[in-house]
């Protein structure tokens, strides 16, 4: 019995796609804090909302604020999802990895928690009249059930920009984002 070739057909098509539009852009993902710490069982329970921010953050673009305050896009360069969806994902994950909660999940997981992690992307860009990386995200920690807040605080981050090209200011706005991770695993953790 012969198997069907599809090989040549799939190298057809990859080249024949390949010449439309020119070169993609790079992408780049963010990372997301080392397992550290023990774990505990005795935790709280936490849901994590995807973070809300102004429209072009809720893009996969990286964007650059220019002095006067305006915003563009950084050609050649892109996130692995959406910024908002990315950012949930490392602080999830940033978050399971310090050992010191119960349980860490989104929304749609349809798991109780005892707190939901409510957030807003104030900034995520780099910005030329400085030359940083700045990251500026503002968190709520609301009781669930009684949507009471229980603490609330703005994590802010500032890392040099060498250059403003795609591999520079990717590099950097996840430096900055390691920064205001540590931070947010710290102060869900402790308070503090």
């Amino acid at each position: 019995m012969t198997r069907p070739r599809l090989l040549p057909a799939t190298l057809l098509l990859a080249a024949a796609l390949g010449g439309c539009g020119g070169a993609a852009p790079l992408t780049f993902d963010l990372a997301a804090l080392p397992v550290g710490g023990r774990p505990t069982a005795a935790g709280r329970a936490i849901v994590v909302s995807e973070p809300v921010g102004i429209q072009p953050f809720e893009a996969d673009r990286i964007i650059v604020r220019e002095g006067g305050g305006s915003l563009s896009f950084l050609g050649g360069g892109q996130w692995a999802d959406r910024l908002p969806r990315l950012i949930q994902t490392r602080i999830i994950q940033s978050l399971e990895n310090s050992g010191r909660l119960r349980s860490v999940s989104r929304p749609g997981d349809k798991v109780a928690a005892d707190y939901q992690l409510i957030s807003e992307i104030r900034a995520f860009d780099i910005q030329t009249a400085t030359g940083e990386a700045v990251v500026d995200l503002s968190l709520k920690l609301v009781a669930d059930g009684t949507g009471r807040v229980a603490a609330a605080r703005i994590f802010t981050a500032r890392v040099p920009v060498a250059s403003v090209d795609a591999g520079s200011g990717a590099r950097a706005l996840d430096q900055a984002l390691v920064t205001v991770l540590g931070d947010i695993v710290r102060w869900v953790n402790t308070g503090r």
